[in-house]
């Protein structure tokens, strides 16, 4: 019975008794089911939905803000960008190769539902220590999952962050992110309008797989029953997404849909409710129409189905031949399934029985919406009181250079090339900057509409969990500042971000205080940039035996490029080139990676975050790239300034002869702070005094710290480093860690092309 079967589907007692007061009776089964899914927290958001207004949402290159499939931004010339970022966490954590394929697929299908072409993807990974057989499986399936479906779909995975803790070996973490590019009248909708046209099913059958994939995984902790979900996870096929892409970009050129939409998480309910939601229009569906794989499924299947690769168009009744011809040239099945009404209600049938009745916008638009309790976690006291000196640190060139080598080993920092190799990179042939650098950097090129231009986009992800688990304001903070450099550093400009707000469990009072802290500080990082919040995502309940993840909000953020051809990577670039670090090294070893490998510790407090010194170091990067100052930059993030050299030494092939000018701090501090707002950068000596000028014209504090050249990292009196140990340490990491001990080829890491 509906009232027994309520709490099975997470439902409360009332929600449910606020279901029966909205239908004036006891809800169908059917009704229940669709109620349960939009209303669970991965639909409707119901406990974060208050905190997200703290987010600036509107800015000078927005054209369509959160409350869509993706966010819309103008990038000049009258081209727009369409970028989304979404978790498929759960999923992954029972079946990572599939989770992390439809993963992939779904945010693919919501950027071409906004009329744009895809034009590349990026992922933001989670696992815990690879040490252990499950996360080693875990993360060679996800990682396989990623590039199975985008390599067969033709769209570029081009960038992407990984970190590996001990926090989520219980929940791994796959973030996905998209992008697409469309001109800017080719913006399209989701909003259902016409009372009397036509409900398209565009795409694959309709099966029970996916099934309970939003309210059961997504919206609950998990347990030792994990295993007995398997079922909900879904199966994608990359390929009839390609078909999908090509059919549904032909539909809105040729002007035949009046609105489009994409069956994701609550499959046919979520689409359909919130196309009818947003129009004010009622819909009426016969599930009986819809092509199925499977025998004699119910109605309730029908509607909470997640099978992939499917979509929902409006069709006005003189287009449906033409568009229903569209899709059969492409292969794909079309099916009218039901109308777009004016009676404002959401009615399914069964053949000649009706089996939902209910007002279409409470499904969307009237789910509860709740404020959890805020307690400050009893924790951050004492490790925000923990010294980092005092431990014992490494004295002596000698000790101080293995201690760099073992960082560059730490998979945290090591070559992500074991990943980014199994991915293409470079389909589509758009791809000016490939992954190894700080950001992906694309060209805006679409040869066929006869409006070509200069500009390009840079693209970076970023957020280090164990910065949030020490201090969420600020650790957010950093997410967004460091986001900010990359591109910068790439030769962009912030125009607007997307994110992945990855928590544990809402309803217990310290998970949320992380959660509302690290929406504020993400906020106030947001209004103090000008950079808005487009679209984005909430997970919650990434916990696992009542452990939760550490707190992880990332930040995937898209930058301007006036002249894509001025851009910059990492590799040091020429023999002689002047090496000068722009910001100031603090004795901040908080949170830092040399904490962590070394003494295994995760403790103290964060770097400070000054985002008016952020903002000059931005603006100083993206002006100095784009006169053609610079010959190479590279931020300092994990490491400190000591990996960031290296990492420069590694791409470019070039060593280098380094002054620290930091007497006052001990010389773990000189090396391995993790001080924000630097960046290291290279110019040409006859460059030297128009980049002196252009810096000190933004106010940032720099020093001239070295020479590149030679086959050594030299850090006078301190470090003194082969560039071949630092490769051999660098890149074959992952593929150790994964594969075991067996050497890589030499011939093969020397064969490696350089960052150009």
């Amino acid at each position: 019975m509906p009232d027994q079967l309520y709490a099975a589907l997470g439902l409360t007692a009332d929600e449910y008794a606020k279901i029966v007061d909205i239908l004036g009776r006891e809800p169908s089964t059917t009704e229940l089911y669709m109620y349960s899914l939009m209303w669970s927290e991965h639909c409707s958001y119901k406990h974060s939905r208050t905190t997200l207004r703290l987010f600036p949402t509107t800015g000078e290159y927005v054209l369509q803000g959160p409350g869509e499939n993706a966010g819309v931004i103008g990038v000049g010339d009258g081209w727009a960008v369409a970028f989304k970022m979404e978790s498929h966490n759960h999923p992954s954590a029972i079946e990572p190769y599939q989770g992390a394929a439809t993963g992939v697929g779904g945010i693919i299908r919501d950027i071409f539902t906004m009329g744009a072409r895809p034009i590349a993807s990026l992922d933001s990974l989670r696992f815990g220590t690879l040490d252990k057989p499950r996360q080693r499986y875990l993360f060679e399936g996800s990682v396989a999952g990623i590039g199975g479906y985008g390599n067969c779909l033709g769209v570029p995975t081009v960038g992407g962050e990984v970190y590996f803790e001990e926090a989520y070996e219980g929940n791994c973490l796959i973030n996905a992110m998209s992008l697409g590019l469309m001109r800017e009248e080719r913006l399209t909708r989701a909003v259902a309008a016409g009372p009397g046209n036509q409900l398209l099913l565009i795409g694959s059958t309709t099966g029970r797989d996916g099934i309970g994939g939003a309210s059961v995984l997504a919206s609950q902790e998990f347990d030792q029953r994990a295993e007995e979900k398997r079922p909900a996870v879904q199966v994608g096929d990359p390929f009839e997404e390609k078909l999908l892409i090509e059919a549904c970009l032909e539909l809105l050129d040729a002007g035949l849909l009046v609105a489009l939409g994409d069956l994701g998480a609550a499959g046919l309910t979520s689409s359909a409710s919130e196309m009818a939601s947003r129009g004010g229009v009622g819909l009426d569906i016969d599930v009986e129409r819809i092509p199925a794989r499977e025998e004699n499924m119910t109605a309730w299947e029908f509607m909470v189905s997640e099978s992939q690769e499917r979509m929902l168009a409006v069709v006005t009744p003189e287009n449906l031949d033409a568009a229903r011809a569209a899709c059969s040239k492409w292969g794909l099945l079309s099916t009218v399934i039901g109308t777009v009404t004016d009676t404002g209600r959401f009615v399914v049938r069964q053949g000649g029985e009706v089996v939902a009745d209910m007002p279409a916008d409470t499904l969307a638009s009237e789910a509860p919406c709740y404020e959890p309790e805020r307690e400050r976690p009893a924790y951050l006291d004492e490790v925000q009181a923990f010294d980092p000196h005092s431990l014992p640190e490494p004295e002596g060139v000698e000790a101080l250079s293995e201690t760099l080598l073992d960082l560059l080993a730490s998979p945290n920092i090591c070559s992500r090339r074991w990943i980014w190799r199994q991915y293409d990179h470079q389909v589509m042939l758009n791809t000016v900057v490939v992954p190894g650098s700080d950001a992906a950097v694309l060209r805006i090129a679409d040869t066929g509409r006869g409006a070509e231009t200069k500009r390009g986009i840079a693209v970076s992800s970023d957020c280090n969990g164990r910065y949030c688990y020490l201090d969420p304001y600020v650790g957010a903070q950093i997410a967004f500042a460091e986001a900010a450099r990359n591109i910068a550093c790439s030769g962009g400009r912030p125009a607007a971000i997307t994110d992945c707000l990855n928590f544990g469990n809402p309803e217990k009072p310290d998970v949320f205080w992380t959660f509302y802290e690290s929406v504020r500080g993400l906020a106030d990082a947001c209004r103090s940039f000008g950079v808005p919040v487009v679209s984005g995502n909430v997970s919650f309940y990434n916990e696992s035996f009542g452990k939760a993840i550490y707190p992880t909000p990332v930040v995937g953020m898209v930058g301007v490029i006036d002249d894509v051809e001025r851009h910059c990577t990492t590799a040091f670039k020429e023999a002689g080139d002047a090496i000068v670090l722009l910001g100031t090294t603090q004795d901040e070893l908080g949170g830092s990676e040399y904490l962590k490998v070394t003494h295994g510790e995760a403790a103290g407090r964060p770097p400070a975050v000054d985002l008016a010194a952020e903002r000059a170091l931005g603006a100083a990067l993206a002006d100095a790239i784009g006169e053609g100052v610079l010959r190479s930059a590279h931020d300092c993030s994990e490491g400190g300034i000591a990996v960031a050299l290296a990492e420069c030494c590694v791409a470019g092939g070039l060593g280098a002869d380094v002054h620290l000018e930091e007497a006052e701090l001990p010389a773990v501090s000189a090396l391995f702070s993790e001080s924000q707002g630097r960046a290291v950068v290279t110019c040409a000596e006859a460059d030297f005094e128009r980049l002196v000028d252009l810096i000190e014209r933004h106010d940032v504090p720099f020093a001239v710290i070295g020479t590149v050249g030679g086959t050594r990292l030299r850090i006078d009196g301190i470090a003194d480093v082969s560039l071949e140990r630092m490769r051999e340490a660098y890149e074959p990491t992952l593929e150790r860690l994964v594969h075991g001990e067996t050497e890589l080829q030499a011939e093969e890491l020397s064969a490696q092309p350089p960052v150009a």
